[in-house]
């Protein structure tokens, strides 16, 4: 008798499911990504858990992840060169329960930025100035704290980072229990150090904190995926955006 195949643990279902090239050839053969691979690509590359990690929050084995996650990045990469759309859909898993919290979310908050069933954003940071993003994260001297529950705010507060900088601010967040910043330019340094505090980034983002924050919870807020910022010495002034050119601390 074959053995059973073990499902796979999913803690939220995608908020996208199909994705379709601009300029691309309608009668091209749709990519079809399964439900699962999609979720070692959240877990790992875009909430920063290694191998191990994903394997424990998705309650299979790492060798499973591994074949999962390198069967994903092939797909996604059929999509980018030869413009192929792409659709996430079927597979072999089980939805998390509401009451059900996993062994990854005990350690790293788990992270969903969309207004779906069960989403909750415990914590949320930006770097604050007047009202406003400050574009530096290294050198911000404030973050505004929210409280999020059930995708709503219920309390915020202004605070200092006393002087502190760079590296140490990843720390300051952590102590805080933040799970998620928004913010304008960040460099590598600071980015491997929230995601090494399980924090998950939105960089690149300017204006009103406020605005930004609702339009986080409400899943439509521009944000740059691939900011960084090594501008240093040129004086960065509160009017200074390097959310595009990005600090390497």
């Amino acid at each position: 008798m074959a053995r059973p195949v073990k499902k796979k643990k999913i803690c939220s279902l995608p908020a996208f499911t199909e994705f379709i090239p601009k300029n691309g050839n309608k009668d091209m053969p749709v990519v079809l990504m399964p439900v699962e691979e999609y979720e070692t690509i959240r877990l790992m590359d875009y909430n920063g858990l290694t191998q191990q990690e994903c394997a424990e929050q998705m309650n299979v084995a790492r060798t499973t992840v591994q074949a999962l996650y390198v069967a994903a990045r092939k797909r996604i990469a059929v999509c980018l060169v030869e413009g192929k759309p792409l659709k996430i859909v079927g597979g072999d898993y089980e939805v998390c329960s509401e009451d059900h919290m996993c062994s990854m979310t005990r350690r790293r908050k788990n992270h969903c930025p969309y207004n779906q069933k069960g989403c909750r954003i415990m914590k949320l940071a930006v770097t604050y100035s007047n009202g406003n993003i400050f574009q530096h994260f290294g050198k911000t001297s404030q973050f505004k704290i929210y409280d999020i529950e059930n995708n709503k705010i219920v309390n915020s507060e202004v605070i200092s980072t006393n002087g502190q900088g760079h590296g140490a601010l990843a720390g300051i967040l952590q102590s805080l229990k933040v799970d998620t910043l928004i913010c304008g330019g960040i460099g590598g340094g600071a980015q491997n150090a929230l995601a090494s505090a399980g924090i998950a980034l939105y960089g690149g983002v300017s204006g009103s904190a406020d605005e930004a924050v609702d339009a986080l919870l409400a899943g439509n807020l521009a944000y740059d995926p691939a900011v960084h910022c090594n501008h240093h010495g040129h004086g960065h002034g509160e009017g200074h955006t390097c959310g595009n050119h990005g600090c390497q601390q």
